[in-house]
């Protein structure tokens, strides 16, 4: 396959700037007009405040602002997207409900929008929303529009302040395009009232209000640049797959499966995104081409950037390898037997749960559990509430379910996938305590089988998440459609409704859909045993050895 050229967005990130210091000849390293139409910007190229967005979630990607251009389809958005949305809509129009004399421009016409916006600034005295802002702009000699629809402008003593309403709980490096999208909002406001707004502010997902640091524009107008460069491509730009980089793009199911057929060295778990970067640039795009280039010692030599400096591959290198390995022979290859205590009996255990951003408490409206083995028994659930103590009621449920539990078998393992049980538990305990020890010994025989997992097998899949370790074991779902996304989606739809009925049907849904998940988890277990015996007998596997 050769050397493939490497998609360095520090690179581009370095064009661009020099495309913003460029200009038009004898141009200012960066033009704006205050009266121009951004509906009609000449070149007819245009940004929008949220097009940051686009770009950097769920990853920085060349590709996808270069496939929007095209018009290619992509994906529909899941039930958690559009439930997302929907809150987050809710979210702007309580805070909205606090200014109740604020001037509505989105109710305008859209030719009278910004007019009215710079009227009602310079007026001063009622809040906007919505207001619209336009200018235009020169990046590498082509002019280019921007338009932004703040949510909010607050009047002060002397100018706006700018905000804007979000579902983040923070502002932080995963929230880049959050930081750059207020960035844009302040230069639009500086290039049409000649001063910089007051503050750019986020209303969290928490009901704080956030301060963003504002400097110019400068970052948010290297990122349009960069942007173009993607947009004006004629051909389709150089953009590897990685698990965690592709997961949740509307534009994987196009990506994926091509990467699958050529064998990316992308689609492999333990390999980041440096790394599969790296790789493309020494040649070893695919998966073939890593064995046959690298070993164990070569591997893990590579150095990638690190905090301020940069660290090896190390270790890890033999993990990489092994996964290529059994990607290639479609197989598990066991690297030792797995380290699971012997019982009779195992209960699995899996909770539902409220990400922050979507829930004030992080609530877990399901606790569910199932004694599996020798002392198989009922499905188990403690079911949290819809009213005011719902959560206790849902905690103290739990705990009772588990007493039970303990009580019948003794201390065996609680089997979880993964840090999440674990993480709430001790976050519940802290919350409402644990007045008879039960969660105490919980914690205690909690017995998480993904490290285990990942110690003791290298698997032919993109990464050991359940969904993709139980296609090993011969599991199948009944409910083949649903997730953890659908199950949280699904919850605020039940959360919202009056209909009793409607409500546990619902409510019905997610537990048969929890029940799998623990059916799922024990035919991993069972799948682990097996394997563990067949490694006593037949020796481990390590890249040196060979199959």
């Amino acid at each position: 396959m050769g050397d493939l050229p490497r998609p360095d967005h520090r690179a581009a990130r370095r064009r661009a700037r020099r495309r913003l210091n460029a200009g038009a000849p004898g141009s200012n390293a960066v033009r704006s007009s205050r009266t121009s139409s951004v509906d009609d910007p000449g070149s007819g190229l245009r940004f929008v405040a949220s097009d940051f967005y686009g770009y950097l979630k769920p990853s920085r990607c060349g590709l996808r602002v270069w496939l929007r251009e095209q018009g290619a389809e992509e994906d529909p958005p899941s039930e958690l997207a559009e439930m997302l949305m929907r809150l987050g809509i809710e979210h702007e129009r309580r805070h909205l409900a606090r200014f109740p004399r604020h001037l509505d421009i989105a109710g305008l016409p859209r030719e009278e929008q910004r007019r009215a916006t710079i009227d009602a600034v310079r007026a001063g005295g009622r809040v906007i929303y919505q207001g619209r802002l336009e200018a235009t702009t020169v990046l590498g000699g082509r002019e280019v529009g921007v338009v932004g629809l703040p949510d909010f402008m607050l009047p002060a003593r002397r100018g706006y302040a700018i905000r804007d309403s979000k579902l983040n709980r923070r502002v932080g490096p995963y929230q880049e395009h959050v930081r750059l999208q207020l960035e844009i909002y302040g230069w639009l406001y500086e290039r049409t009232f000649g001063e910089p707004p007051v503050a750019l502010q986020v209303h969290a997902g928490t009901g704080e209000i956030l301060h963003i640091d504002y400097e110019g524009g400068t970052d948010a107008l290297a990122t349009y640049a960069e942007m173009l460069d993607f947009r004006l491509s004629e051909d389709e730009p150089d953009e590897w797959v990685g698990v965690s980089k592709c997961g949740g793009c509307g534009f994987r199911s196009r990506c994926w499966p091509r990467a699958e057929e050529r064998l990316d060295v992308g689609i492999l778990p333990w390999v980041e995104r440096g790394l599969v970067a790296e790789l493309h640039r020494r040649g070893a795009a695919t998966i073939p081409e890593l064995l046959e280039r690298f070993d164990v010692e070569r591997l893990g030599a590579i150095e990638l950037p690190w905090r301020e400096g940069t660290r090896p591959i190390g270790d890890r290198a033999e993990r990489i390898l092994l996964s290529a390995r059994a990607r290639l022979e479609g197989r598990p290859i066991v690297i030792k037997p797995p380290e699971i205590p012997a019982h009779d009996t195992y209960v699995m255990f899996d909770l539902e749960g409220m990400q922050p951003s979507l829930d004030e408490l992080e609530k877990i409206y399901i606790w569910g559990m199932q004694p599996f083995g020798e002392g198989a028994g009922e499905f188990r659930a403690g079911v949290a509430g819809f009213g005011r103590g719902g959560d206790r009621e849902g905690w103290e449920s739990f705990l009772r379910q588990a007493a039970a539990i303990f009580a019948e078998h003794g201390d065996v393992p609680f089997v979880h996938w993964a840090a999440y049980e674990k993480a709430k538990v001790n976050l519940y305990v802290e919350r409402y305590g644990d007045r008879d020890g039960i969660a105490r010994r919980v914690l205690d025989n909690l017995l998480d089988l993904l490290p285990i997992t990942r110690d003791a097998v290298a698997v032919p899949l993109s990464s050991y998440g359940l969904k993709e370790i139980e296609t090993l074991t011969g599991y199948e779902r009944r409910l083949d459609d649903f997730g953890g996304e659908w199950s949280m989606a699904r919850y605020i739809e039940a959360t919202e409704t009056n209909d009793r009925g409607h409500r546990a049907a619902i409510m019905g849904e997610i537990l048969a859909y929890n029940r799998e998940d623990l059916e799922a988890t024990w035919a991993v277990l069972e799948w682990l045993l097996g394997l563990g015996e067949d490694a006593a007998s037949a020796g481990h596997h390590s890249i040196e050895q060979g199959p």
